[in-house]
């Protein structure tokens, strides 16, 4: 049988991410290229723990449909802790709970774009978000980074001279796949920016929580007084991705949309999960539990920055982080950076290649990106060990 895709997806390619996943566990294989959480991460005790008790006591609440809006305890909570910790959230703002924060972003698009409507993102930026948006046809504008975020002069410029702008897509803290934070200069000057010209911000922030170094940011959500922007958290890098709970807060208007979007989508987040988490935040230490993720990563990335100062220097650079997964790291001028990376899987390590996270993959790039949250200690040093000697075959 012929089967005649939409328009919407026959385009798509599969996300490069989960492709090269697909052989991330294979025997002998060094997995540099994925993005889960530590394996020592998980407070798989406390959920095990909660779901017994609540599959004990009150199973029905777990296994019962519920309200596309979310558990309403967990929105409560959420609500009256982004606000107290993170100041975000104001009079009129609503929260949606969402099945993990990649939802938030498909939610968001299905709501406000046309067909051929544009999105401004970071340039690198994060496949599954960008394949999103790709689904439902937008027009992609890269706007590149800087050291300490997105490149404000060519923002104000695509502001200007683009049509049809719906949002701009940012990743602030540690973004991914880069590694950069956003100054905080930065962050109130995009602010202003996307707010002078109609145009909404969607901040996602999945890794916010595990800074490492350096000083706490405000997010831009912090700054809204006026429904600019859509924030994006998630339970993924703190609790468990398999779970799939994120979260959306931003103007009631617009999530009143996106509820009935959600509705035709999956009708609610899973109840368990929800649940969990609700009981994890307020019947545990959750803020001990989160110092505890970021000691890990802490010494997880000295690990990296060890093994990349030893093998890298001075050909292969990185950019600068203070917490998340990642490391951006670049080749040197005249490197074919596939091929570099094809190389390095033949001798068993694995990486993501930097042109995955481009609004345009046929764009040059030298750029490549690893994650240091999943492989053991031993399995990070062997792997940057290869990739500094696949280099020097190069040069």
């Amino acid at each position: 049988m012929d089967y005649n895709f939409s328009d919407r997806v026959k385009s798509l390619k599969p996300s490069a991410i989960r492709e090269i996943l697909k052989n991330s566990s294979a025997p002998g294989l060094i997995p540099l290229s994925a993005g889960n959480p530590a394996p020592d991460a998980f407070p798989y005790e406390a959920i095990r723990e909660v779901s017994q008790k609540l599959l004990e006591d009150t199973p029905i609440e777990a296994l019962q449909y519920g309200v596309t809006e979310g558990y309403a305890p967990l929105r409560e909570h959420l609500t009256a802790y982004m606000k107290k910790k993170h100041h975000v959230g104001g009079e009129g703002d609503d929260i949606l709970i969402t099945s993990g924060a990649q939802q938030v972003m498909d939610l968001l698009t299905k709501t406000l774009l046309n067909e051929g409507d544009t999105v401004l993102c970071e340039a690198p930026s994060f496949i599954g978000s960008l394949n999103t948006f790709r689904s439902y046809r937008a027009k992609l504008v890269g706007i590149p980074m800087e050291e300490d975020g997105i490149d404000l002069a060519k923002l104000e410029a695509a502001l200007k001279t683009e049509k049809n702008i719906k949002y701009l897509y940012t990743i602030p803290n540690f973004q991914n796949p880069s590694g950069i934070t956003m100054s905080l200069e930065k962050r109130k000057r995009v602010y202003e920016l996307c707010r002078d010209h109609g145009v909404m911000v969607l901040e996602d922030n999945p890794y916010g929580d595990l800074r490492f170094a350096g000083e706490d940011l405000p997010s831009i959500k912090s700054f809204d007084t006026e429904g600019v922007v859509m924030y994006a958290g998630s339970f993924s890098k703190v609790v468990s991705p398999g779970m799939r709970v994120g979260y959306a807060i931003g103007p009631k208007e617009v999530i009143a949309k996106m509820v009935v979007c959600k509705q035709g989508e999956d009708v609610h987040s899973n109840m368990w999960a929800q649940i969990v988490c609700h009981r994890f935040m307020t019947g545990f230490d959750y803020e001990a539990h989160l110092q505890g993720l970021r000691e890990i990563y802490r010494r997880k990335s000295s690990v990296l920055l060890k093994a990349m100062e030893e093998h890298f220097t001075p050909l292969i650079t990185w950019s600068k982080f203070e917490g998340g997964l990642f490391a951006w790291c670049t080749l040197p001028e005249g490197v074919d950076m596939l091929e570099f990376v094809k190389r390095a899987m033949e001798k068993k390590a694995c990486v993501v290649p930097g042109t995955a996270f481009l609004t345009d993959e046929t764009q040059p790039c030298r750029a490549f990106r690893i994650n240091f949250s999943t492989p053991t200690d031993g399995q990070l040093e062997e792997g940057i060990k290869i990739l500094g000697e696949t280099v020097k075959e190069f040069i």
